[in-house]
């Protein structure tokens, strides 16, 4: 039986990556974005692999995302899997140079989004036969790393650890599953968009660290979107990089030379 997925913040980067993938898999999909004009340019893509819908939805506002899982109920049905992907990145400055709207964007998106998505999801699969899939997406600081300039997306992600922990133990008496996804680094234009403005010396630290670590969307999507839909336990944690994979990559790259972004200029 076919799948229904929700993905938000679908419309770019890991969430459009997914989306393609559960379509190629032959699920439904739908997505969202801030703008109806960044739905409808991901939906060109999205149609010719198979049944996508999306709406506009700004994941901050509770009455957006109800609307968004009503879209998906009345266009499919049900909704089977729901992965809270949207997200934003804060500028790359330390936290008392950071402006109040920019920390308020970052935990309205990343926190209040997640909780937000979370807690329709939820109710939603619980009074639906089968119940279903609640997946959070975790990033750095989840599991506690700190590092310079990530302050406030860190505290945002950590905060989604323990959200992901508490809604397990509300899950286990229900139909309703609550997992996490790890995408671990991937090149889309929100990691380097973060870097447009830093010196350019910067910029070529950063592509070193990335071209061990990152990996691209096409990579990272298909393999993420196969372990979602074989998933059957309530606390399945997906994790792409590893700490040990990560080190592995390390200790091995200088016999593994890599160029993720010029891999990326060519196919543009």
């Amino acid at each position: 039986m076919s799948r229904v997925v929700v993905v938000t913040g679908g419309t770019r980067g890991i969430g459009l990556g997914l989306a393609k993938a559960f379509l190629n898999h032959g699920c439904q999909v739908v997505i969202c974005g801030r703008s109806n004009s960044s739905v409808a340019s991901a939906l060109e893509e999205l149609s010719p692999l198979g049944e996508a819908h999306g709406i506009p939805c700004d994941v901050s506002e509770p009455v957006q995302v109800q609307a968004l899982w009503d879209a998906a109920v009345e266009r499919f049905g049900r909704v089977d899997v729901w992965i809270n992907n949207a997200g934003v990145m804060n500028s790359l400055v330390d936290f008392a140079d950071a402006t109040v709207d920019e920390i308020g964007t970052v935990v309205d998106v990343n926190l209040l989004g997640a909780m937000y998505g979370a807690h329709v999801a939820f109710r939603g699969m619980r009074e639906q036969e089968g119940g279903g899939f609640v997946y959070l997406m975790e990033g750095l600081g989840s599991g506690g790393e700190v590092r310079p300039q990530h302050t406030v997306y860190g505290a945002t992600k950590y905060a989604v650890r323990y959200l992901v922990k508490a809604l397990v133990e509300e899950a286990k008496d229900t139909e309703v599953r609550i997992g996490s996804i790890s995408p671990g680094i991937v090149v889309t234009d929100l990691l380097m968009d973060v870097y447009k403005t830093r010196p350019v010396e910067e910029i070529v630290r950063a592509k070193k660290v990335f071209n061990i670590l990152a990996d691209h969307v096409d990579t990272v999507a298909p393999w993420i979107a196969e372990r979602v839909l074989v998933a059957k336990d309530n606390g399945t944690a997906i994790t792409w990089l590893t700490k040990f994979s990560a080190f592995s990559r390390f200790a091995t790259a200088a016999f593994n030379k890599r160029d993720l972004f010029a891999e990326a200029e060519a196919e543009a």
